[in-house]
């Protein structure tokens, strides 16, 4: 496998993030506001606000690799005679994300991405995470990681079974090579090329609370816990949201939409149903898949009846703003 393919394939591999105590979900209608006054020593949750909100005129629309939703088993067939291969499944103006595969026995050059971190679910077989800093770890289906801005890392796929991820990192983001291990100039990237050059020594670290990765069914589902936030950086917002299933809401409920960005979900766990403004249908999602809702557009996740469901929110912005239909 070249040189080029092991950078991008490597992409997400690295230094996650533990979970933070407080659970934060994405709601599909708007907080009620509180009946009666607080009691004494306890202070009232602010008013929600009514804004006149700019909404996109014409829907934002789906341009390739863009679309509402992307299944697994779909890429998987598509990918079926090739070893390793990537495949964008996001592309926007704050982040991109990729389903990476990489064969047994690959092993990624050291890389690190120079100001922002990146996010990582391992979904098949056993990857090797090395980073910097901290003891290597195994990672299998269900581990989420977390990479630092400056943190160099490797990845190796361990047994027969190809390792199979989603990456996630800020857009137009590209990986540096670290010459000490990799002293021949890599292949240079399209629109690009490498040169070699010195840069700041210091690096990311994690917030308090926080740790390198999160082994998601054995700390939160064999639990039976609540999920959370995982990341929750200024850029960078991985967020588990966990529930047990219930009945599809009615068509009348059309959740909350984003002024400034695009938001996706990852299925870790069971089923979900979406509605998203301008899809005719609503959307059933199995875990795998990963399920965009365009800028501006109305959407609503619902867990699938049955089971215990998670998605994971990705966004750039982990307090960003939610636009719900007001009450007349």
């Amino acid at each position: 496998m070249n040189t080029f393919k092991a950078l991008m394939l490597a992409a997400a591999a690295a230094g996650a993030l533990g979970l933070i105590a407080q659970t934060a979900t994405a709601q599909n209608t708007a907080p009620a506001a509180p009946a009666a006054a607080p009691a004494a020593g306890r202070g009232a949750p602010p008013p929600q606000p009514v804004a006149w909100v700019p909404k996109p005129t014409r829907l934002t629309a789906y341009t390739a690799p863009n679309k509402p939703i992307w299944r697994l088993s779909e890429i998987l067939a598509a990918h079926s005679k090739t070893a390793s291969w990537e495949q964008p499944i996001v592309r926007n103006k704050e982040m991109w994300a990729d389903y990476v595969q990489l064969a047994a026995g690959t092993k990624t050059p050291r890389i690190m991405y120079p100001d922002n971190r990146i996010g990582m679910i391992v979904w098949e077989g056993q990857i090797r995470v090395s980073v910097d800093g901290h003891e290597p770890f195994v990672a299998g289906k269900g581990f989420q990681i977390n990479i630092p801005f400056r943190t160099p890392y490797t990845l190796e796929v361990v047994g027969s079974t190809p390792g199979l991820y989603f990456m996630v990192r800020e857009a137009d983001h590209l990986p540096l090579v670290l010459a000490d291990t990799h002293p021949e100039k890599p292949r240079d990237l399209p629109g690009y090329t490498y040169v070699r050059a010195g840069g700041t020594a210091s690096k990311g670290g994690f917030a308090t609370g926080q740790k390198l990765y999160l082994d998601y069914y054995k700390d939160i589902v064999t639990p039976n816990g609540r999920g959370g936030a995982f990341i929750a950086d200024d850029h960078f917002f991985f967020n588990n949201i966990r529930g047990m299933g219930v009945p599809t809401p009615p068509a009348t409920n059309l959740g909350h939409f984003h002024a400034e960005y695009t938001e996706f979900w990852f299925i870790i766990e069971g089923k979900m149903e979406y509605l998203i403004e301008g899809i005719p249908q609503v959307i059933q999602a199995d875990a795998g898949d990963v399920v965009t809702a365009a800028q501006g557009r109305f959407h609503r996740a619902s867990f699938r009846a049955g089971q215990m469901d998670t998605r994971v929110a990705i966004n750039p912005f982990p307090d960003g703003l939610h636009n719900y239909q007001p009450a007349q």
